[in-house]
């Protein structure tokens, strides 16, 4: 199927406006390859040191003849998601002794839960532990003593800070791992109603937990699709999983079987052989032009907004939320899982899965076939679902499933569940911001009513106890942009809301922090740009401004007189501390340095963007 011309039109144009920095990217990389020095030209005492202690590897390892992996790990056993990785490292050794290689755990990187710390001052940590684990991975592969890499990481900052770290050593082979989804607990449905009647006074601690404990009740990834499992898919659509990866269970032989040939995997693809397959030359336009359609065909996590931009830039490359608007007026919605639906990822794997959402966007010429993946030219093997043959246990690939097993979770190009994306770029006089259409019902989508303005989340809870905010109402949440206090995600905020237009309000959120792949059925304008603490138009805002969001013509705009908004002071931020206890202090930089939202809230600072040759 020829490429669609506007898929083809827009990469061509962000290949065009990253020329100066791609080149600038493949020319480090590049300079990499050639003046790395193979492990063992090292200098006895840094060869000595690799390994030491590597016990039955310390002969290979020592003569230096046979490929070494490095293991870059987020495991910890706190977190349902990485608890699995317990076992991969072990797994991981004895597939690369039989493929006539070593692997040694290069490093550990930080791996926080935002299901944890969700309304807690930890949150504000959150986004920016991405660049901590972007920085973490290159300190684990900095030693130079490695020819490929395996990367295991599941949620929501995790995978893209080891992309961004791994993307700096470009000319190294990478494959990530990740661990696979939980058994499906309660449903969605069940789990949402509850948070709202909580929300609303109508429900106990003890009945919320027991409703928590049942969604989520065993190791794996939990099974919305929130931002891990977009992780997930978008590696596995830009080629950096083995085929089929994405969705098998944890704890599955089919998922030991899969960690087991990845890294047989990495040892074929290191330089000098003939698969020689770099990471660098594996994320190119090409594939973070399929990530973004992705995303858009299943309605993933606005997150992505962030951190794809912040990817694409770890690359040479330059993306924004134009290219995102663009993408969608072109790409359907093929999938429907919670929270733009009922089903979770496991129903979603079982309707077909990644297999057959690939293979139709590309006989619809929605993405580009000629990439380069880890396994191999094209993506055609990401067509393909992995099995266990029943007699010998061994791993093979067939065709996914010709059509879906169930067409209320995924569904054909020709009979999509929409024939726009699930995100849309809102742009007027309030600035630019992005939300997830694919959550909201049509009637949602337009709201014209009167500002209520707070500047956290705990005024607005406040708010809606005391019976405030029964009407209709736009609700402004500003100071949470990244260098307010981190861009902490507000998903406390969706059970209120939801209550509020389950009453028959029309209501809507604007706000300069996140909500991630959670978001649900409210209409949100979110990652407001620039934000209100540099002087965003959210700083304006006053309590009864006419505020209107038109989410089908892509506009957000408050209708005050333009002299009037021209000659407004800016609001002062609250003085709330968030830059002290828990480790708050520490993330000061951070906070300084934060690029905006559309950029990727990124904090390395400009030489992240190699703008010159």
């Amino acid at each position: 199927m020829a490429l669609n011309p506007h898929v083809a039109a827009l990469t061509d144009r962000i290949r065009q406006r990253s020329h100066v920095s791609r080149n600038a990217y493949l020319a480090q990389i590049r300079e990499a390859a050639s003046a790395t020095p193979h492990r063992c030209l090292v200098s006895c005492a840094n060869l000595a040191h690799s390994f030491a202690a590597s016990g039955a590897d310390k002969a290979a390892l020592r003569e230096g003849r046979q490929p070494n992996i490095g293991i870059v790990t987020a495991y910890n056993d706190m977190l349902s998601a990485h608890q699995p990785l317990e076992a991969y490292p072990a797994w991981i050794r004895q597939a690369a002794r039989a493929a006539g290689a070593t692997a040694q755990v290069a490093g550990g990187v930080p791996a926080m839960c935002d299901g944890i710390t969700q309304g807690q001052p930890g949150m504000e940590l959150s986004l920016f532990s991405r660049d901590v684990i972007a920085m973490s991975t290159a300190v684990a592969l900095s030693h130079s003593v490695f020819d490929a890499a395996l990367c295991l990481g599941v949620c929501d900052k995790i995978v893209p800070g080891l992309l961004i770290g791994a993307l700096q050593f470009g000319h190294l082979p990478v494959l990530f791992v990740p661990g696979g989804p939980m058994v499906t607990g309660i449903s969605n449905e069940e789990k949402a109603r509850v948070r709202q009647r909580a929300a609303a006074g109508e429900a106990d601690r003890a009945e919320l937990l027991e409703s928590e404990a049942k969604a989520y009740s065993a190791p794996g990834t939990c099974t919305f699709y929130g931002t891990a499992n977009s992780n997930q898919m978008l590696m596995e659509i830009m080629g950096l999983h083995l085929p089929g990866t994405a969705f098998v269970p944890a704890g599955s032989p089919l998922r030991e079987a899969l960690t087991r040939r990845s890294a047989a995997r990495a040892v074929e693809l290191v330089a000098g052989g003939s698969e020689y397959t770099p990471l660098g030359l594996v994320i190119d336009e090409r594939a973070i032009v399929n990530g973004m359609v992705g995303l858009l065909a299943t309605g993933g996590s606005t997150n992505h907004t962030l951190h794809l931009v912040a990817i694409a830039r770890a690359a040479g490359i330059h993306i924004d939320w134009s290219d995102f608007d663009t993408l969608s007026a072109q790409v359907p919605l093929l999938a429907r899982v919670y929270p733009n639906g009922e089903a979770d990822v496991n129903a979603f794997h079982k309707a077909g899965g990644m297999g057959f959402l690939i293979r139709e966007l590309l006989n619809a010429g929605l993405l580009h076939d000629d990439v380069l993946t880890v396994a191999g030219p094209g993506l055609r093997p990401y067509t393909q679902a992995p099995e266990l043959e029943p007699k010998t246990k061994a791993l093979v690939w067939r065709e996914a499933p010709a059509q879906s097993r169930d067409e209320e979770i995924l569904r054909p190009f020709l009979r999509p569940f929409s024939h726009n994306g699930g995100l849309r770029l809102l742009t007027g006089n309030l600035g630019r911001s992005v939300i997830k259409v694919s959550s909201v019902k049509p009637e949602y989508r337009h709201i014209l009513a009167q500002a209520r303005v707070f500047d956290s989340q705990e005024a607005l809870q406040a708010a809606y106890q005391a019976g405030s905010l029964n009407r209709n109402v736009v609700v402004v949440v500003r100071f949470q942009g990244p260098r307010a206090n981190g861009m902490p995600e507000l998903h406390q905020l969706t059970p209120p809301l939801a209550n509020l237009l389950d009453r028959g309000y029309r209501v809507a959120l604007i706000t300069d922090g996140r909500m991630s792949g959670a978001s649900g059925k409210v209409p949100a304008a979110i990652h407001a740009s620039p934000e209100a603490l540099a002087g965003g138009p959210l700083a304006k805002i006053q309590d009864g401004d006419l505020i209107e969001l038109d989410a089908e013509r892509g506009t957000l705009e408050v209708r005050v007189d333009p002299a009037e908004w021209a000659l407004r002071p800016l609001a002062q931020p609250p003085s709330t501390g968030h830059d002290r206890g828990l480790g708050r202090e520490l993330f000061g930089l951070f906070r300084a340095h934060a690029t905006t939202a559309e950029a990727g809230a990124t904090s390395f600072g400009p030489s992240f963007d190699r703008t010159l040759p």
